[in-house]
């Protein structure tokens, strides 16, 4: 589990770490192994707590905590942490930020191995944050928002394996094409964080998770490990209306394709890694005047993943069509009644991993996002 924290002032306990962690910048990983239905922590639920550091002994920077029916006990638990940031903690000069990753051995929750597709455990984090040395108290950063850390049946899931989004058995008797301007739809997409040019000219704390990108044409997918470059990271959110499709009918299939024509890299960089970029649904109401990367809604489920290469010139105006299968986020909007919201994001950790594609601005109608069903 890796957790990228953006942070303006970084602090940490360099004197006596130990059941404060919390107190100083640290991020806190809740796990329910028997999923997110919890009202009190089991003897299967547990609390992993890990502070940030520099250069010293980690085991004085994690604890480990197990449910004992009402809250939690510390325990000797077998796992690490590894802890990372971008400038110079303790003090009032400008930093980026920091990283944490937790390595937990299955076996050391109690488990003979992995669990298998389809288990589901219950899934938290907190973010608490530190500002100056007189701990002045700043309010957690959560996932899921509202989470309360003694139930687990207000956290998100974990789900093991991969959805089977094989196509219903069944002969399919027609299709609609959903995309802007065609049949007088419209297809209302928005980008957040740095765009393709890294926010450039933006304040990184005050002005770049306040940025909107309404009404371009192109739109960036980018991330990457090292926190200090967090400007050049980029998501992107699209709403497709669902009334195109007929009442009464089983979705057997959904495809959505975007449309790429560049990507970071290239020249004195080099080429770049091909992107695993993945699709979320989306639950909010967002517009595409206002959002921003502080004020996006968050996402409810992973639904699909698909790689992007790397392109190695213009292939010109069309694009190269890119593909992810969105039949099961589909389907849920359709017997919803509502539309189809969406945002996709890459993992990446390499530098210049940006994928360039159109927008539903584009010029070139057939080279907008198109949804298949």
């Amino acid at each position: 589990m890796h957790v990228a924290i953006y942070d303006r002032l970084l602090w940490y306990d360099v004197d006596s770490p130990g059941d404060n962690l919390e107190e100083w910048d640290a991020v806190t990983l809740y796990l329910d192994l028997d999923g997110n239905i919890g009202v009190a922590p089991t003897s299967r639920t547990y609390r992993l707590v890990g502070q940030l550091s520099r250069w010293v002994e980690r085991n004085n920077y994690q604890a480990a905590y197990q449910g004992n029916g009402s809250g939690w006990t510390k325990v000797k638990l077998s796992f690490t942490s590894e802890a990372g940031h971008r400038g110079n903690p303790n003090d009032s000069s400008r930093d980026s930020g920091w990283r944490i990753t937790y390595h937990i051995p299955f076996t050391s929750l109690g488990l003979s191995g992995p669990p298998t597709k389809g288990d589901k455990w219950g899934l938290g984090v907190a973010v608490h944050d530190r500002d100056d040395a007189n701990g002045t108290p700043i309010t957690d950063k959560q996932w899921p928002t509202g989470m309360k850390s003694l139930q687990s049946r207000t956290w998100g899931q974990l789900a093991f394996g991969l959805p089977d989004d094989s196509p219903s058995p069944s002969q399919a008797q027609g299709s609609v094409t959903i995309r802007q301007g065609l049949n007088g739809v419209n297809v209302v997409d928005g980008e957040v964080g740095g765009h393709t040019n890294c926010g450039q000219g933006l304040d990184r704390f005050y002005e770049w998770g306040d940025a909107n990108y309404a009404y371009i044409d192109r739109i960036n997918i980018q991330n990457q490990y090292d926190v200090a470059d967090f400007p050049c990271y980029s998501k992107f959110y699209i709403t497709f209306p669902m009334d195109k499709v007929p009442a009464g009918k089983v979705i057997s299939s959904a495809r959505l394709t975007l449309y790429q024509f560049g990507n970071a890299g290239g020249g004195e960089w080099g080429p770049a890694p091909s992107s695993l970029i993945q699709v979320f649904t989306v639950a909010g109401e967002w517009k595409e005047e206002t959002i921003t990367w502080n004020n996006a809604p968050q996402a409810v489920e992973n639904v699909s993943r698909s790689w992007v290469p790397w392109l190695s010139s213009y292939p010109g105006a069309d694009g190269i069509p890119r593909s992810w299968d969105v039949t099961t986020a589909v389907s849920e909007a359709y017997l919803t009644g509502k539309p189809l919201r969406l945002a996709l994001y890459s993992a990446d950790s390499q530098m210049h991993s940006g994928k360039y594609f159109w927008s539903s601005e584009f010029d070139l109608k057939e080279s907008r996002p198109s949804l298949d069903i």
